[in-house]
Order: structure tokens, then sequence, then C-alpha cells
């Protein structure tokens, strides 16, 4: 090929990913950009972490927020789940409600850059006014124990929705990832009333990490659309914690949205570990003990060289893989459905989007294979958008 045709090739390629960059950004600025799962609060039990500086380590903070064009961030309060008995029931309320006051001290604390959010309105004042938002969810439905009323306290303090559950059963419903097998046989009766109740005050209920069939049993009882904040498809990568397409139709026929996570395992399936990797992670495990028996500085030490050790080592999906994932939807169930759920700061980072401030590479994807404007804020807020109203009106007041 004669050289001044390379050359015209290459400059024409930068130029049109030059473009496709500037196009993205005016976009991020004219659309509300929500994603609705991180798991950054896991960091505020660290009394030096601050939210509004920008961090080497991790994924999420207001500078790369505002790097990446990232309006929204639903922070997770996850709670691991224990035994099931009324003193750990006491101690995981108290770990919950410890977690919101944390929570709100970091964003306080930077009040001149981020802002408590509960509702839509709230997270478009607050864009306007140059700030991001910080909304509130709530992962594994353990926290609530067995005392319905701590929904509301929970959604009184500003949590928007609520995962049933996390990699174990509890007493709501089956997890999809339990080594033991369904408890329940899906949704528990108490998990009805769980549902019920969310559904009375206006809180979403998130599918994500529930047993398929938890998820059928939840569409059944519900009155309002569902979330599943952070799952992706299975017919593209065989995780038990994705949904499948007869998931996605029924998810249609509710009118939810399933949030595409960007956990690179959730998108595309990993090749095998390496000895030698296998070898770093089995000394990791020795020099640190027991990961739930470390104090919380530990813990976030332990992650950091986990991340070091994975990202050395594994083949992380890219930024192509996860749109992959939105393109499936789209086929299956159209642009209605499906929005961005990245897991950030719980595992979630691709090759091209590794961590908030490299989000705008996922809108030029979505640019590249010709989504439209109006899609492309769908995928970015609108989907969830109605679906926290709807939920909001069918509340009962």
């Amino acid at each position: 090929m004669n050289l001044w045709i390379v050359i015209l090739f290459l400059t024409s390629c930068v130029g049109n990913e030059e473009h496709l960059l500037k196009k993205a950004s005016r976009l991020h600025n004219s659309m509300l950009t929500i994603d609705t799962h991180c798991d950054t609060p896991m960091s505020f039990s660290d009394s030096t972490f601050n939210l509004g500086v920008r961090h080497n380590e991790g994924c999420v903070d207001i500078p790369r927020m505002k790097e990446g064009g990232l309006d929204c961030e639903f922070f997770a309060i996850f709670i691991s789940q224990g035994p099931r008995d009324s003193i750990s029931y006491n101690k995981v309320h108290k770990k919950t409600i410890d977690t919101f006051k944390t929570l709100y001290k970091n964003v306080l604390s930077n009040s001149d850059k981020a802002g408590i959010a509960t509702s839509v309105k709230e997270a478009i004042r607050l864009k306007k006014s140059g700030k991001v938002s910080v909304f509130i969810g709530i992962e594994n439905g353990y926290s609530i124990g067995k005392d319905l009323s701590k929904i509301k306290e929970y959604y009184n303090l500003g949590a928007r929705y609520i995962t049933l559950s996390h990699s174990n059963n509890n007493d709501i419903c089956d997890s999809s990832t339990d080594p033991a097998g369904p408890e329940n046989n899906g949704l528990s009766e108490f998990g009805v009333s769980i549902v019920n109740e969310m559904n009375n005050l206006g809180m979403i209920v998130d599918v994500s990490h529930i047993s398929d069939k938890s998820f059928y049993d939840v569409l059944k009882v519900t009155r309002s659309p569902v979330l599943a904040s952070h799952s992706s498809c299975r017919a593209l990568c065989g995780s038990p914690r994705n949904l499948t397409d007869d998931m996605l139709l029924a998810l249609k026929e509710n009118g939810g949205v399933i949030q595409i996570c960007i956990l690179s395992n959730f998108i595309k399936p990993s090749a095998p570990p390496s000895a030698e990797m296998i070898q770093k992670l089995k000394k990791l495990e020795e020099n640190y003990g027991e990961y739930k028996m470390l104090s919380s500085d530990k813990k976030r030490e332990m992650r950091n060289e986990y991340d070091k050790i994975t990202h050395q080592y594994e083949k992380l999906a890219s930024v192509k893989d996860v749109v992959d994932h939105i393109d499936h939807v789209v086929q299956v169930i159209g642009i209605d459905y499906v929005g961005i759920g990245t897991d950030f700061d719980g595992g979630g980072g691709v090759e091209g989007c590794r961590n908030v401030s490299e989000i705008k590479n996922i809108t030029v994807e979505l640019l590249r294979r010709g989504y439209s404007s109006k899609d492309i804020a769908k995928i970015w807020g609108g989907n969830f958008i109605r679906v926290m109203q709807k939920s909001e009106e069918n509340a009962l007041h």
C-alpha cells in the first residue's frame, strides 16, 4: 500500500475518533447520566478517605466522575451474608446505619461538589448547579433482618433500591450463586411481604444476584417495574448472575430495566488462571489471612493488591464486549430496557473503562455503532428514570 494512503487512512481514523469523543462529551453535558451500582462506600470505613479528592486507587471519586461525565452514581451499602439470628441482625443493622452516616459525612464534607439525591428532580437540580449526585442503594436484603419496618427506615434515610440477596441465600429469596443450591424454592413468604412493602413505599426492587426462580417469583408479585442494577446477558456469558433471553422478555413485560454490569467475568468468559497467578493469589491470602477477619484498612489493602495481580495476568473484557451486551438486549427486547450499572469498586472495570473517568469510551463505542443521541440518553439514564418514576407513582401515599 502506498505510504501516503496509509498516512491518510491513519489520519482519518484519528480524526474520526476525536470527532466521536467530542460528540460523546457534548452528549454527556446535555443528558443526565446515571450509573446504578458501585461499591465505593466500602472505602468510607477508612476515616481518611475523601470522595472529593482524585485517587490513584479504586474506581470512583468526584473528580473522576467529572472527568468521565457521570452525573449520578448509586453508592451501594453492601452487607455480606451472615448468620440469621437476632444478634447478627442487630449487628448488620448497626453496620448499615453506620455506613449511611459515613456516606452522608463524606458527601456533606464535599457539599460544594456533590449532594445526596433521592429523586430525578433533585439530580437535575444538582447537575444545573455543577454538582454530582449521590444516590443510595442497599445491596443484600439481609440488612432488613426479619423486621419490615427497616425498609421504611432505610427509605427515609435515602435508599431508593434494595438488592434482595447477594452471593448466598437469605430469608427473602434464593441467590443465583449459593453453593448449597436453593433453600426457599425462589421467593419466600417473607420475601413476598418485602416486595409488597417496597412497592408501597416506592422503593425499587433490585433483582441482580437472585436466582432465576426468585426472579420470576418477584415478577409475579410486584406491581412496579423491577431493576437489575448490575447484571449482563447469559447468552453472551454463561454466569448464573446474568439474565437469560427468556428473563429479558419477562423483564420487558414487567417494564423493568437491566443495567449492564461491566465486571469482566460477567461480560466475557475468562481463560483459566495461570499457575503463576494462582501462586501469587495464594501467597496474598497467606500474607493477609481470612478476608472477613481483617480490619477495614487491611481489607482495602488486600483488595488493591488483588486488583494489581489480576490486572497483571487476566485479559479483561473490553468496552466493545460491554456494548455487545447492550446490543444483545436491544435486539431481544428493544432500546427501552437497558442501561449501565458498572459495579465499580466491587470488581467492575474492563479494558478501556477501568474507572469512572473513562466511561465516555462506552458512549464513543455506542456512537461508533450508530446509536442515536436519543437512544444513548435512554441507555445512560432515561430507561432507569422511567422505572424510578413509575415506582414512585405506584407508592401508597
